[in-house]
């Protein structure tokens, strides 16, 4: 099938679920039309640009048959930049079709759950933590996207041990999937009197958000404890035992919350961070290429495990994977992040054009 025929199938689709959501008896199934409205809107900017492409077409075989009649020689000049800017369009949207076309990643739409944690560096590494924290929450509100913590363990010095967060946003899964790894940063720590410029790393994970109808959870394979919470250095914030604790006994994955001071408030986010590893151990073993990658981007926190650098003595950063590297380490850092993202999905989709082709 080629690429032209298989877009007259997305757009016979694409009118066959208009039909469907206008139907009185899918509308009575809420569920049903849900679906069907979820697939029409998937489908709909494919649909736009092919419709389009036809409009092009059709006026450039108008315009040609025109030059093929007697005209003087302004009309004539004029039928000719049009055929030009006309075949340029019609070409831009040919080369965007196979892309269009990419089978979409069923998460690109959802919420994410983003886990950083300090690894080689001790004190630094915490202290980068908080900085890698700071620019995806930039990040975030500048997409207008919201942020919410939803456990960490901060050092007294202003960093984080570990810090999980939700990112509440349309697309925020396509966007920051690929932050997935070992981020390793240079520069001459604060807590350093010598001047010496170090080398520490923090792991950053991101899943996508699972809801409860994603991942059915029996309770009884459950183990909630409770706890005091704890503040920075140690110290106990109050005697009440708000913090949870919730271990997954079949897979033996733990997760736990602290930050709010109600134990249901807690609960409730720390079984949002378990759904989300529970849904993300299952993708792991129904792909096992994809589990292997992912398991060597995220590593240990060792500093020679790593997807991207930040140098701040040479102020750039270099993402190792596509060899691209941006003297704004300080833009960066505030969240400017879309060049850096742009150039990691379209490096992405080269690949994934490749393997179809």
């Amino acid at each position: 099938m080629t690429v032209l025929e298989k877009l007259q199938a997305v757009e016979d689709k694409y009118r066959e679920l208009e039909s469907m959501i206008a139907d009185p008896d899918i509308l009575r199934d809420m569920d049903r039309w849900k679906r069907c409205s979820k697939e029409h809107a998937e489908l709909a900017p494919i649909v736009e640009k092919y419709r389009a492409y036809k409009k092009i077409t059709k006026n450039l075989e108008e315009d040609k048959a025109l030059l093929s009649e007697p005209l003087d020689e302004e009309m004539r000049h004029l039928a000719e930049q049009e055929i030009a800017a006309l075949t340029e369009q019609q070409q831009a949207l040919r080369e965007a079709f196979p892309i269009l076309l990419l089978p979409k990643d069923p998460n690109d739409e959802k919420n994410v759950i983003v886990e950083i944690r300090g690894g080689v560096g001790g004190d630094e590494a915490a202290l980068f933590a908080g900085d890698l924290f700071r620019m995806y929450a930039r990040y975030a509100e500048k997409k207008g996207w919201k942020v919410e913590v939803l456990d960490s363990n901060a050092t007294g010095i202003g960093g984080f041990k570990e810090i999980v967060f939700l990112v509440n946003g349309r697309g925020a899964y396509s966007r920051l999937k690929y932050e997935s790894g070992t981020h390793r940063v240079q520069r001459v720590p604060v807590t350093e009197s010598g001047g010496r410029i170090h080398t520490s790393a923090a792991t950053v994970a991101v899943l996508p958000e699972a809801e409860e109808v994603d991942v059915a959870i029996d309770p009884k394979d459950l183990r909630i404890d409770t706890y005091c919470a704890h503040g920075a250095g140690g110290q106990y914030v109050n005697r009440t035992e708000t913090a949870i604790r919730i271990t997954h006994l079949p897979t033996g994955l733990v997760v736990q919350c602290q930050d709010e001071k109600s134990q249901l408030k807690n609960k409730e986010k720390a079984m949002k961070v378990l759904r989300a590893r529970l849904q993300d151990l299952a993708q792991q073993q129904q792909a096992d290429a994809v589990a292997a990658d992912r398991r060597s981007q995220v590593g240990s926190g060792d500093r020679s495990e790593r997807i991207r650098t930040y140098n701040f003595p040479q102020g750039r950063v270099t993402d190792h994977r596509i060899g691209l590297t941006l003297h704004k380490i300080d833009a960066v850092l505030d969240g400017d992040l879309d060049e850096l993202l742009n150039a990691l999905i379209t490096a992405d989709q080269a690949e994934r054009l490749k393997q179809i082709q």
